[in-house]
């Protein structure tokens, strides 16, 4: 029972540190603080190097405890959880002390373009989400196994599945993710390392996670690898 009750809290944390997430970067003001607002007044450049530093630990944070020679050392019940709980103590060390970088990298004016960028971000995260539930969602954010644990079920064996989105591109809800972050019709410098920061984990954090699921899915997976484009629903160059 406590590993379900661990669970339940690591996944109500985790949803509650990105619903916070996507508060702070909304192109609308949502927050009392946000991505260009709040912080503690600093110089742009070491207000900068405060930020670079979380981004490197909420991706460190990721790309160690996503690999397997880290979920070893977990119980198999609680390794989603406890993943779940750290990143969203990352992302919300990263709300909580992030740095505005104020100035304006681009601004959009015209009202239907400004409207398909607010669009674009709703979608984007929307996308995100659905991308979840999709392959599992309970799965994925840890509360299936341990909903197995507390009634003696042992986890079946991986399978994969090409299902829905993920007939287009292999990775949706990263696309999503990249949609909610560029989709902004005010882009100030701040919000830019942010997206840029996010990107570039996201960029290596695919590569490290395809590495794996070859590994634990072999040649069904390599084959799908190389018909499926990874992010952008486009037809493959021949």
């Amino acid at each position: 029972m406590r590993v379900f009750a661990f669970s339940v809290l690591a996944y109500l944390f985790g949803l509650g540190a990105l619903v916070l997430f996507v508060l702070f970067i909304a192109p609308w003001p949502v927050l009392p603080w946000g991505v260009d607002s709040g912080g503690a007044g600093l110089p742009f450049w070491l207000a900068a190097g405060v930020d670079i530093g979380l981004l490197a630990l909420f991706g460190l944070q990721h790309s160690v405890m996503a690999r397997p020679r880290f979920r070893r050392l977990v119980p198999p019940a609680l390794t989603r959880a406890v993943y779940v709980l750290a990143s969203g103590m990352a992302l919300g060390l990263l709300i909580a002390c992030w740095q505005p970088l104020l100035g304006e990298s681009w601004r959009v004016e015209q009202p239907f373009a400004r409207g398909l960028l607010l669009a674009g971000f709703v979608c984007g995260w929307v996308l995100s989400v659905y991308a979840t539930f999709i392959i599992d969602h309970f799965e994925l954010f840890g509360l299936r196994q341990a909903w197995r644990h507390l009634r003696g079920e042992t986890a079946p064996a991986p399978v994969f599945r090409e299902v829905s989105l993920y007939r287009w591109v292999r990775h949706p809800m990263q696309l999503g993710v990249l949609i909610g972050l560029w989709a902004t019709p005010q882009m100030s410098p701040g919000h830019l390392l942010l997206a840029l920061g996010m990107t570039a984990y996201v960029l290596i954090g695919l590569w490290f996670e395809e590495r794996d699921l070859l590994v634990e899915l072999g040649p069904a997976y390599a084959e799908y690898r190389q018909r499926v484009p990874r992010l952008i629903p486009l037809p493959p160059l021949r």
